[in-house]
């Protein structure tokens, strides 16, 4: 088993919501993605990533086009899987959005 770290997407709706994003803001979150792979998600934070609450963590994305999120789990064997991505428009994460990922997690218990 690899001791390296893996993003992925949980489904093709996901990916779907990554891909609509501006340019600039896909990069960034592929950009932390590959900090991830590359250190390891133990080793990175602030400002890349931040605790939500129980086990949902969002990475932090901000470009010219504004600032995006990617609110994810990890699961066994070291993978980060990416639950929902969006624009944010708020100071605060819509609690929408978190509810939405809960539920997404679900698909992962249920696989």
């Amino acid at each position: 088993m690899s001791d390296k770290w893996q993003t992925e997407f949980l489904n093709n709706a996901v990916e779907a919501e990554f891909l609509a994003l501006p340019a600039d803001m896909q990069a960034r979150l592929l950009k932390i993605s590959e900090l991830i792979e590359q250190f390891g998600l133990e080793n990175l934070g602030m400002p890349y990533l931040r605790h939500i609450q129980g086990k949902l963590w969002e990475m932090r994305a901000k470009g010219r086009s504004g600032i995006s999120r990617a609110l994810y789990v990890t699961v066994t064997g070291r993978r980060v899987i990416i639950l929902r991505v969006f624009v944010k428009k708020t100071p605060q994460t819509p609690p929408s959005e978190i509810t939405l990922a809960l539920e997404r997690i679900q698909e992962i218990n249920n696989g």
